[in-house]
């Protein structure tokens, strides 16, 4: 079995949730039990997917999902895809200047690179140290900063304030997160370097525990009704809160790919990869496709460090 990773970018709000309240907000997102950072569920994934191969494909599907019904012992076999939970990478925060900043942390990008290199793809140098707690690391290109420039050259020093919803912090230049900035913006537009660029210039590091408080704080909260199909207005007590991960949030997971145990059907690891959707194909994810919610790019292409 091969490990091999794949992103999501979001291109709407997104919510899969956990159906549970907590607090004001009637349904959260699903999140991490342990690190209470978003996930996207590997259960959501595999059913749309599912969908997806089998719309081009019944083979396909089988081979790789297993059969849906299974009538006697011959016709059981396991599929040969298993795909995790998608974890948080880059999430957008409002900023002062430049309108959004794409927010990480060491404890994720630590994450990030044993699943690069479980995975066996190339890597760019060991992730960026976390900044102190008062402070932020950035990328020389950045257009986050308040009372900041962006560098000329490497070794040109950029210092100012981030101003992240209410907090600021003091910001500095990092080489080592330029180079993961880089590589993160090449998976997720591997064809538009002007959507790279802007990529890049957003990305900041901040230490875990603002990572954290964000992450709790900083996602979409939307109300939502529902109408009373008599009157026209809405439905009495028909007021409900979701949260959403906002659009641009980029997620990553491990998926797994096996030989063929379909006796039908014999094909080699390589060679079901190629029955995947595409590098760039486009699922609906979570609730409320009719309100364009929940689209995601998944990408499944590598690129080198």
């Amino acid at each position: 079995m091969q490990a091999r990773l794949f992103h999501l970018h979001a291109l709407s709000a997104l919510h899969c949730g956990t159906g549970q309240s907590a607090g004001v907000v009637d349904l959260p997102i699903a999140r991490a039990r342990a690190t209470r950072l978003p996930i996207v569920p590997g259960s959501s994934l595999r059913g749309v997917l599912r969908q997806e191969v089998a719309n081009r494909s019944d083979k396909d599907e089988m081979t790789l999902f297993g059969p849906r019904s299974i009538r006697n012992d011959q016709d059981a076999f396991a599929g040969a895809l298993s795909i995790g939970d998608a974890h948080l990478l880059l999430l957008p925060v409002r900023c002062l200047t430049g309108v959004v900043s794409y927010v990480t942390s060491p404890f994720i990008l630590r994450r990030y690179a044993r699943d690069l290199q479980r995975a066996g793809s190339a890597l760019p140098a060991a992730p960026p140290e976390g900044p102190d707690q008062a402070t932020a690391k950035v990328t020389a290109e950045s257009v986050n900063l308040v009372n900041g420039t962006a560098a000329t050259a490497p070794d040109h020093p950029v210092r100012g304030t981030l101003v992240l919803e209410d907090l600021d912090l003091q910001a500095h230049r990092d080489e080592a997160l330029q180079k993961w900035a880089a590589h993160v913006a090449r998976v997720v537009h591997p064809v538009d370097a002007e959507a790279q660029r802007d990529l890049r210039s957003r990305v900041a590091l901040l230490p875990d525990t603002v990572m954290s408080f964000l992450a709790d704080t900083a996602t979409e909260t939307r109300a939502r009704i529902a109408v009373d199909p008599d009157t026209g207005t809405v439905r009495s007590g028909a007021l409900w809160y979701e949260e959403h991960l906002p659009a641009e949030t980029v997620l990553w997971g491990v998926f797994a790919l096996s030989d063929s145990n379909n006796p039908g059907d014999r094909r080699a690891v390589d060679d079901l990869a190629q029955a995947l959707p595409g590098t760039r194909a486009v699922l609906q994810l979570g609730g409320h496709a009719g309100a364009g919610h929940g689209l995601a790019c998944f990408l499944t292409g590598e690129v080198s460090a």
